[in-house]
C-alpha cells in the first residue's frame, strides 16, 4: 500500500535531472517503504475522473521522508 506525499525531490542520473514525488507505505508484512515515482498512468480508454481526483490527494511526509534532501545524485 502506498500513499502520495507532498515531498518532491530531484534525482540526477548522469546529467539528467528527473523530478519525482515520494510515496510512502508498507508491504503486506508491515515493512515501511518509500517509492520515488516520476510518472503514473491509467489506460486512456478508462474513466479517469476518479483517478485524477485521487492523484491530487497528498499527505504531509513523515519525518523520515521529510529529511530526504531535495536533490539526490544516483
Amino acid at each position: 500500500m502506498l500513499e502520495s506525499t507532498t515531498k518532491i525531490v530531484e534525482l540526477v542520473e548522469g546529467c539528467v535531472p528527473v523530478y519525482v514525488r515520494i510515496w510512502e507505505g508498507h508491504t503486506e508484512s508491515g515493512i515501511p517503504v518509500h517509492a520515488y515515482i516520476a510518472r503514473v498512468a491509467a489506460p486512456q480508454d478508462a474513466d479517469q475522473s476518479q483517478f485524477q481526483r485521487e492523484l491530487q490527494e497528498c499527505r504531509a511526509p513523515s519525518a523520515a521522508v521529510d529529511a530526504i534532501p531535495l536533490r539526490l545524485i544516483l
